[in-house]
């Protein structure tokens, strides 16, 4: 693939990392808000994201519609046997979520908007995402 091919990616999660700065969901004192039951700021934000998954996921299924090489989108059920894995990955994402004040999906927005203490926590994820990759193996699935 050329670089071209990735320009598109790069235009949509620039603008998609504007909103979120605007929409002060990347914002530690909007997370801590929420974590501590004070506004309803980020719970209409992620509220609004779940019936927006729940609409496309519908539409992608009644519309078998295909990705970009043509391949049809399938959507596999989840194992209802695999709850404590859910459990325990959900936990352990929150936890993170809590101590840093973001998710990891705006890090890169927070770095962009200015903040370089973000390098600490984007680093830690390359290294656990790293870590999982060289164990993956050797844990249970």
């Amino acid at each position: 693939m050329k670089f071209t091919d990735f320009l598109k990616y790069l235009i949509l999660g620039t603008l998609f990392g504007f909103v979120l700065i605007k929409s002060e969901v990347v914002s530690w004192f909007r997370i801590q808000e929420m974590f501590r039951f004070q506004d309803i700021h980020m719970y209409g934000i992620i509220g609004i994201a779940v019936i927006i998954g729940i609409l496309s996921i519908q539409i992608i299924k009644r519309n078998n519609l295909k990705d970009m090489q043509g391949t049809p989108i399938s959507i596999p059920p989840k194992d209802s046997s695999q709850v404590t894995r859910y459990l325990m990955g959900g936990a352990m994402f929150g936890l993170g979520w809590a101590l840093l004040g973001a998710c990891p999906g705006p890090m890169f927005a927070l770095l962009g908007s200015g903040l370089s203490i973000m390098l600490v926590p984007i680093a830690a994820a390359i290294a656990g995402t790293y870590t999982y990759g060289a164990l993956r193996d050797k844990l249970p699935h």
